[in-house]
């Protein structure tokens, strides 16, 4: 069996001129990055003269588990399946961390025969936009200190700085670090860390901007920190919002690609959805609605984090309804949440799955909740038993789930066009009822606890004693009107990971929130979610190598 490396290092790559020119896209709105990729500046795709919007089709998950789910692939399938049956439409996914890339999760392109290419340049640097991002947070950083080193004339209490250094890697040594030893010349000792590239507000705000100047605002509006009397210290304070946003003027444009069938894709920003909004930028999909009759994109982990961030968050920052949900389940995976061990998922196991099933109905009720048409997509793997397919084929059918077995991986565009199929005749005819969880008016425990209940299936929300006191000062700065993104773990709907299926009678622990007053969120974190991850024990970069002709080897 060939490797995903291998499938994508064969791919009939089309240039990107002609890619571009198939979506209308002018000469001068390309910038290349090679052959094979480009960015779009904003400027020409503004100015087109057309009244087009294409519709947004979103596609999440259950929640995930290590049997896999393939949320990604079915995304990059679905986008190649739309092509197949005649239809207009272009793929919008988030770009792949390199600290992942390098630890266990791997990249974020799609696998088998349903991948965006070119996959070594994907996974390994882009264009640069996470470089960009990094550089742009390490500058506030480095002049936050220098501010203070120099005088200080902004009184910052070095013992209140929020904003921590940023590298696009799993290091867990550098979450809590001490600098300025070394004496007087090297500015003052106080304690710092680093957060992973993609968890810096700096990436929020890249995916959140609706264009550069909007961005530039955005950026000034970040909190860094606090003065002795307690008031906040922003960008803004240091003046620093031109010079960060000069660093990203060109990470701000979206990243044209192709999947494996040449299907367009846009590839642009990547927070993470666990500790941030788990979308790609705002401004990617809707230059996506702009180019194509249909935009299908993905948001990161279940459908209780990225799908209720970007229903909650990124919809109404960008100024758009959603048409249809796509809802990604496996028979291994339900199978897991019914209870079997890992080393066991090849066996068959009929009972369990249908006890897994639970945690796909929560989700199910979730984009319900929203008020938006939906479709299950089993997506099929090898190994799954005609009995076990059988059984969650006559659940799905006997809650009257809309739903469409998938064979992506395998067949490409191919295996999702009967689930294309049914996706566009949600769309076309059934009522689509789109309202968000909260309004921004809604206090801060107000969104929480709805969040909460709504999405999670939790009985309430408790809130520690440091959490309390952060509401009323946020509330004192006037931020209680900001969007909440929950910081939770991706494997439970609870605030609990080892809470699989559908938990009931539970309490989610709010221990402390953030500000992100540029992204214009309030990070609520749970649990133990770790802004900077570690390495696995044996990490995947052990197996990677480059051979004599300079072929990546290994990288999945």
């Amino acid at each position: 069996m060939k490797t995903d490396l291998q499938i994508a290092q064969e791919a009939k790559m089309e240039s990107i001129s002609d890619i571009a020119f198939r979506l209308g896209v002018p000469d001068e709105a390309i910038e290349h990055y090679g052959k094979y990729k480009a960015k779009i500046k904003l400027e020409p795709i503004s100015k087109l003269k057309t009244d087009k919007n294409g519709k947004v089709i979103l596609v999440t998950a259950i929640n995930p588990t290590p049997a896999g789910e393939g949320k990604s692939t079915t995304t990059v399938g679905l986008g190649q399946a739309f092509k197949e049956i005649g239809k207009d439409a272009i793929i919008a996914l988030r770009e792949p961390s390199f600290g992942p890339v390098m630890g266990i999760k791997g990249g974020a392109a799609g696998g088998g025969y349903s991948q965006v290419v070119p996959m070594e340049d994907l996974n390994l640097h882009f264009t640069g936009d996470i470089h960009a991002i990094t550089t742009a947070n390490n500058a506030i950083s480095a002049v936050i200190d220098n501010h203070i080193h120099k005088g200080n004339a902004l009184n910052i209490d070095p013992r209140r700085i929020s904003w921590k250094r940023a590298m696009d890697m799993n290091d867990r040594a550098l979450r809590n670090i001490v600098i300025g030893l070394g004496g007087v010349g090297n500015s003052i000792p106080r304690e710092d860390g680093f957060n992973i590239s993609v968890a810096s507000e700096i990436m929020a705000v890249l995916c959140l901007a609706t264009d550069l100047q909007d961005l530039k605002q955005r950026v000034k509006r970040i909190v860094v920190g606090y003065t002795y009397d307690r008031k906040p210290i922003t960008v803004g304070d240091l003046e620093m919002e031109g010079a960060i946003a000069l660093i990203l003027k060109d990470a701000i444009k979206p990243n044209l690609v192709q999947t494996l069938e040449n299907t367009p894709a846009l590839v642009h920003g990547g927070p993470f959805a666990n500790i941030a909004h788990g979308c790609n930028s705002i401004i990617a999909t809707n230059m996506g609605r702009k180019l194509a009759d249909y935009v299908i994109t993905e948001a990161g982990f279940g459908a209780d984090l990225g799908a209720e961030k970007f229903l909650d968050i990124k919809a109404d920052e960008a100024g758009f309804t959603p048409s249809a949900v796509v809802i990604v389940a496996t028979v291994r995976a339900l199978k897991m949440h019914g209870g079997v061990n890992k080393k066991e998922l090849d066996e068959e196991n009929v009972k369990a799955l249908l006890a897994g099933v639970e945690n796909l109905e929560r989700h199910i009720d979730t984009i319900k909740t929203f008020g938006l048409p939906y479709v299950v997509a089993i997506n099929h793997f090898t190994k799954d038993t005609e009995k076990e397919v059988a059984a969650l084929t006559t659940y799905l059918k006997d809650q009257d789930h809309p739903y469409s077995i998938s064979k992506v991986w395998a067949d490409g565009g191919k295996g999702a066009v009967d689930l294309a199929h049914k996706v566009i005749d949600e769309i076309e005819n059934k009522d689509n009822n789109f309202t968000r969880i909260y309004e921004d008016s809604d206090s801060i425990e107000t969104k929480i606890e709805k969040i909460a209940k709504k999405v999670y299936g939790a009985k309430g929300v408790n809130y520690t004693k440091t959490a309390k006191r952060q509401i009323r000062r946020f509330k004192r700065h006037g931020w209680d009107n900001l969007k909440i993104c929950m910081a939770k773990t991706q494997y439970s709907v609870s605030d609990d990971a080892k809470l699989l299926g559908r938990p009931k009678d539970f309490t989610i622990t709010i221990r402390e929130l953030t500000p992100s007053v540029g992204a214009g969120f309030i990070v609520a974190l749970t649990g133990s979610v770790l802004t900077m991850p570690g390495l696995p024990t044996r990490p995947a970069a052990l197996d990677m190598d480059i051979d004599d002709e300079g072929q990546a080897k290994g990288l999945f």
